[in-house]
């Protein structure tokens, strides 16, 4: 196996006022970003290469001030070799013949 490939959704619960440095922050850090965004929550998108980076960056969000809440609503793990093969001809992307 070459590596992993973590692939996360949070969802953020936020006081108004911590979304600029909530923005800093994924700003920062190129493995993830703001997928949507409301008044006083977001969801992040976060792909890294091993679990303990996402716990990390987890930490950091829950460090923010004006951040109430952080929770990993989606995890997947994949090993990049897996990412890197060719799908089969007549699949989809769901793995159902077309």
């Amino acid at each position: 196996m070459n590596g992993e490939q973590h692939i996360s959704s949070l969802v953020l619960l936020h006081r108004h006022e911590a979304m600029p440095a909530i923005k800093a922050l994924v700003e920062a850090h190129a493995e993830i970003e703001i997928a949507v965004s409301g008044d006083c929550r977001c969801v992040i998108l976060c792909e890294t290469e091993n679990q303990s980076t996402l716990m990390d960056y987890i930490d950091a969000l829950q460090a923010v001030p004006g951040v109430l809440n952080v929770s990993l609503i989606y995890h997947h793990m994949e090993s990049l070799d897996e990412l890197n093969e060719p799908m089969a001809p007549g699949l989809s992307s769901q793995g159902v013949d077309t």
